[in-house]
């Protein structure tokens, strides 16, 4: 019963407006929370008084609006319930002003140019499709962020409108496949949370981990995950602690964490939640990485969310799950019945063929950051190379279904292991692929792509506007053309033969798909600066803006501001890698190349002979020395002669520091691997990894 009664105590939840809000107040509330209708600006004293009455109860003496500004993380400020009465005492006050709009200063958050520096006023607004919560002291209102002007700040405005956009198409849809009494559609998502945590001692001694997330030095363990006796193991006593304190939290605030285990990486770890909607999730998602950081620091670990902070092992991702549910409760990914035999279902899958096939470019910007970068591509990870598994039976089944002879297709069946004890297990109609970046995984797609450290608030924008696109697209269509089986056919026929490229079922990793791809005519977007121009696109900024997501300024300030995170971001790991090669590697190296030194020359006076090992030793690490430092001269001197230009400029980091960076990495590893361990100054790879 404690498991049931603590979850969603600190949430101003539905159970809680219904018990605490006026019937009519609380009908008008939950019909604009729930079916994307108009805020009634007369129940927001009666809402706020409510509000604040509880997060009181609950401890709280101050409240913010929460928001999420183009930083990936979140912001807000707080402000005190309490007030002045006038009489030397005070009062609790929370007006229906508090409550519905904030005004944060706003020039200091990026803003791609949509605004001047001096330019200081920014609004926040109420989301009330999303629950406020009490954390700590502060009553947590989530709200969007725009200018003084309206344009969106943020990474939720473009979300709520494109919930709103993609509903609206999909019902359009759903009415004209004879669906005709669906009122909403609601997009919803489950983001698997991948994870490293470290012990806190040795995280405060490695300055690229406290500044950059991850380790810029580090030469290879002995043991990585090569024996795969860390996936699914056994959880460490400290870890499950640690996950147990995790848990209690986001239950607390209403967050559905479900499945938690060890991942593939040694330290890492996975914590994925049950689907809610989009928004919803990703509100939870950041209030999820914001209690693994707290929880972590407060029990001496420290957590790390970047996509790649170690060499040689796995990186992390967040894999965003996605699926569209209408208000009738049927799921549009799941047949009604056997698949092949459920036209609206094969269209659907129609639908999102046409929609990644249309606009792969804005699904690889989604998941495009310089962390990002650093794991895309590697055996870890999709290939930057946008597809979509099917798996054979669905693959099959719409080939038949457009009309063409695809060949005995068993689909689904029942498993058996041979032993008499064992449950029959039912089968899949296919098996999942880890390595397409677009995966359908039965009554959901998974988006592979998504780095642990970034929001899946901008995934999910993309995925909501790009589908809008084909609903809206099959909507006039049969529409035109009526719902049948030829007009389903031809549906079929027409997508596989213009988006049938798409689909790939086979493996994502292997070089022969990215010739496969190339001769499909794929277009392969390498990495993030490659993406960023994605945004500028006219035709990308026409979509957009034709379903009111992002008008053609909002795409270009977060052009600018994607730029200039890639920047700032290369700019600081090359500065703290210098810093740390001048001030602990090379010095580290000057004392030991001594301890050597005297050593041989010790050996040489006691003994009279040279000692050849020593001798040897001595010559190497001489080299490695000199390598380190001619790698160190040639990284300042690459930072020095950056271009000014943005765009440039990120092309120059790609291109020049990015490597100059790894070749310093190269040489500072390969002295580190002959170092006395006391003589190295920062914890190794092995200290780091396994020494919690």
């Amino acid at each position: 019963m404690e498991l049931t009664e603590s979850y969603g105590t600190k949430v101003f939840s539905r159970r809680e407006m219904e018990r605490r809000l006026p019937p009519e107040v609380f009908k008008s509330l939950d019909s604009t929370a729930s079916l994307w209708g108009k805020l009634d600006p007369a129940i927001a004293q009666t809402v706020a008084d409510a509000m604040k009455d509880w997060a009181l109860e609950q401890g709280a003496t101050h409240f913010t609006h929460w928001f999420q500004p183009m930083t990936g993380i979140t912001a807000g400020k707080m402000d005190a319930f309490l007030s002045p009465d006038g009489q030397g005492g005070a009062l609790t006050a929370f007006s229906a002003k508090s409550l519905f709009m904030g005004e944060p200063d706003a020039s200091s958050f990026p803003s791609g140019g949509l605004r001047a520096t001096f330019e200081a006023r920014g609004y926040t607004a109420w989301d009330p499709t999303s629950p406020a919560f009490v954390k700590g002291r502060t009553l947590y209102i989530p709200t969007a962020f725009c200018s003084y002007k309206g344009e969106a700040l943020d990474a939720k405005a473009p979300l709520l409108r494109s919930m709103e956009a993609v509903s609206r198409e999909a019902v359009r849809f759903c009415h004209s496949v004879g669906l005709a009494d669906v009122g909403r559609v609601e997009a919803s998502c489950g983001a698997e949370q991948e994870y490293f945590i470290v012990d806190r001692g040795a995280y405060e001694r490695r300055l690229d981990l406290k500044i950059c997330g991850r380790t810029l030095l580090g030469a290879p363990m002995a043991k990585g995950q090569e024996m795969s006796d860390h996936y699914f193991g056994r959880i460490r006593l400290r870890i499950a602690a640690f996950m147990a304190e995790v848990d209690r939290r986001l239950w607390e605030l209403g967050v559905p964490a479900k499945t938690e285990h060890n991942e593939a990486a040694p330290a890492q770890h996975e914590l994925a939640p049950i689907y809610e909607s989009c928004n919803v999730a990703c509100d939870h998602n950041q209030l999820m990485m914001e209690v693994l950081r707290t929880v972590a620091k407060e029990q001496g670990l420290a957590l790390l969310l970047h996509e790649k902070p170690f060499e040689g092992i796995n990186g992390s991702g967040k894999h965003n799950n996605y699926s569209l549910t209408t208000d009738t409760g049927r799921n549009l990914l799941s047949p009604d019945g056997r698949p092949e035999e459920d036209p609206v279902f094969l269209v659907v899958l129609c639908a999102f063929l046409r929609a990644v096939d249309s606009y792969p470019g804005l699904l690889r910007l989604a998941a495009a950051s310089a962390g990002n970068d650093c794991r895309l591509g590697g055996y870890e990870a999709p290939p930057p190379i946008i597809s979509v598994f099917l798996g054979d039976f669905l693959t099959k089944a719409l080939h038949r279904a457009a009309g063409e002879d695809a060949g005995p297709c068993a689909g689904s069946g029942v498993l058996s292991l041979g032993v008499s004890t064992s449950p029959e297990l039912n089968q899949d109609d296919s098996d999942r692929n880890r390595t397409s970046p677009f995966a359908f995984t039965g009554s959901k797609f998974e988006f592979r792509m998504v780095g642990s450290a970034q929001s899946i608030a901008l995934a999910n924008t993309v995925l909501n506007t790009i589908l809008a696109d084909s609903f809206h697209a099959f909507a006039v269509y049969f529409e035109e053309e009526g719902f049948s089986a030829a007009s389903v056919q031809a549906v079929i026929c027409e997508t596989l033969t213009r988006h049938g490229r798409i689909i790939f079922n086979g493996n994502n990793y292997s070089q022969e798909w990215a010739e496969e791809a190339r001769r499909r005519g794929l277009p392969i977007l390498r990495d993030s600066v490659e993406a960023f121009g994605v945004l500028q696109n006219p035709e990308i900024q026409k979509l957009l803006d034709r379903f009111g997501v992002l008008s053609p300024s909002e795409c270009q300030s977060r052009y600018e501001i994607l730029l200039d995170n890639y920047t700032k971001t290369v700019g600081i790991e090359a500065t703290v890698l210098v810093e740390m090669v001048r001030r602990q590697v090379l010095p580290a190296l000057v004392g030991y190349l001594g301890q050597v030194s005297g050593a041989a020359r010790d050996f040489t006076a006691a003994m009279g002979r040279s000692q050849e090992y020593l001798e040897t030793h001595l010559s190497r690490l001489s080299q490695a020395m000199d390598s380190v430092a001619a790698d160190l001269e040639s990284l300042e001197q690459a930072l020095e002669e950056a271009p000014e230009d943005k765009a440039r400029r990120a092309a120059y980091d790609r291109d020049v520091v990015r490597p100059a960076m790894g070749a310093l990495r190269e040489s500072c590893d390969g002295a580190e691997a002959m170092v006395d361990k006391e003589a190295w100054p920062m914890p190794t790879y092995t200290q780091l990894i396994y020494g919690v």
